[in-house]
């Protein structure tokens, strides 16, 4: 029938700004706040759960295991950021070559691990997403589109990675 759109259950509906060029997110509260490392959305790495992918990245700075696990009790996420920024803790040697890696898991694992997140992100088609703070030109653009935005290229290449996972389920599926 013209008009109508019926979704299989592997098709997933593109929100209304998946088609703009864009998706800015910063704060929790504000449309797209999921995709906030200080949204609420535990994640589990190895055999530990964390209350936020910002508590695992920032716990990730340190070699030590006692500083990792009294920034993954930190009472918020805030908390677990001011506690990575902590130069009294020794930063790991390696930390500037392994951070994307390091984020990079912690989304995969928080994509991966909440089905509505999954789903959120997978409804944002092929939108460019953002990071828009003019705190950060590394992580998000630095407020003027000229950062680096490397959170979301994360998401993006997320979001591909979900995408073909997908398809390769459902490729299987109609093969069985």
């Amino acid at each position: 029938m013209i008009g109508q759109c019926h979704l299989t259950q592997y098709e997933f509906p593109l929100r209304e700004d998946s088609m703009t060029d864009s998706i800015k997110f910063y704060s929790t509260g504000d449309e797209y706040g999921e995709f906030s490392n200080f949204a609420d959305y535990p994640i589990r790495i190895g055999k530990a759960t964390w209350p936020t992918t910002e508590h695992y990245f920032q716990a990730m700075k340190f070699k030590s295991k006692s500083d990792q696990n009294e920034i993954r009790k930190a009472n918020s996420p805030m908390l677990a950021a001011r506690m990575g920024r902590d130069r009294k803790r020794t930063l790991r040697k390696d930390w500037e070559s392994a951070k994307v890696n390091v984020m990079r898991e912690a989304l995969i694992a928080k994509f991966t691990q909440h089905d509505e997140l999954r789903e959120l992100l997978l409804s944002t088609g092929n939108a460019k997403i953002i990071e828009h703070t003019t705190n950060d030109d590394y992580w998000g653009d630095g407020g003027d589109g000229r950062g680096k935005n490397m959170l979301g290229r994360l998401l993006v290449e997320v979001r591909l990675r979900l995408r073909e996972e997908s398809e390769m389920t459902n490729s299987d599926q109609d093969e069985a």
